[in-house]
């Protein structure tokens, strides 16, 4: 294998539209090749667990940092657990039945060590802390009970968080102050979203990705006063696009994934 690949590929004209406007402006883009590292190989002691008999061997679905604590990783599976595990000790500090039904994806807060939220196959959000976790708050329950697939939360204020429900074209925006009433609900996909993102350095724009092909950025300064009807910002891809990320030490940056392509763009 070679010392190093090629990571990204950027492919043909690519810009970001200033949404519904008619005016583009072009987008620079640049190409890296990462170096692979030598990692050591994991011994069976160093891995949180692997014994197929143990309680925690059920299919995992999504797991998160603990930002405040690195030692601390937080994971949820289909057995409706989530369960936060020690690396140092490489054992779990505890597991919660999460929800009634399978839990999709979980997120620790920011700025704190000891609140979390999950989403799952039961329509809800569901927030913890593990200082109390006799008692759960739900934050919103979806139409119908439709199962909620992902929960993002808000990097700069902590109060919102973002989530979607399986086959939604729209984005549940929420005020964990003001549970159960959504602060926005976002449309403007024309295919189900499968992704989202809030800016690493501002507390009021999302990017929302889905199977229209379409990357939009959302300006949500104003959700308070009025219905956030239109994105700011639409970029076109060519497939339906599966993830996202926003760079936090370079926040001018948006990656996003569909079929076997990786794009970098730049806001």
């Amino acid at each position: 294998m070679s010392s190093s690949v090629t990571l990204m590929r950027i492919l043909g004209n690519t810009t970001w539209q200033r949404a519904y406007s008619g005016n583009s402006f072009a987008i620079v883009f640049y190409l890296y090749s990462y170096k692979i590292l030598d990692l050591p190989t994991l011994s069976p002691g160093q891995r949180l667990w692997q014994n197929k008999n143990s309680e925690y061997c059920a299919p995992l679905t999504s797991f998160d940092w603990n930002e405040a604590d690195p030692n601390v990783v937080g994971t949820s599976s289909i057995d409706t657990t989530c369960t936060i595990w020690d690396v140092q000790a490489q054992t779990a500090r505890t597991q919660l039945i999460a929800h009634d039904r399978e839990v999709f994806d979980l997120a620790f807060a920011p700025r704190g060590r000891d609140v979390f939220a999950s989403v799952g196959a039961d329509g809800s959000v569901r927030m913890f802390d593990l200082r109390s976790l006799e008692h759960s708050t739900i934050v919103y329950e979806s139409r119908n009970l439709d199962p909620l697939l992902r929960l993002e939360w808000n990097r700069q204020d902590p109060n919102y968080l973002a989530t979607f429900a399986v086959d939604s074209r729209r984005t549940v925006v929420l005020d964990i102050r003001v549970p159960s009433a959504p602060a926005a609900e976002l449309g403007g996909h024309g295919g189900c979203v499968n992704a989202a993102a809030w800016a690493p350095h501002s507390s009021c724009h999302l990017c929302t990705a889905g199977d229209d092909s379409q990357a939009l950025i959302w300006d949500l300064s104003s959700m308070t006063q009025r219905p956030v009807e239109d994105p700011i910002l639409a970029y076109g891809a060519d497939g339906e696009i599966n993830n996202l990320q926003w760079s936090a030490s370079q926040p001018d940056w948006i990656s996003i994934a569909f079929g076997d392509k990786l794009q970098i763009l730049r806001v």
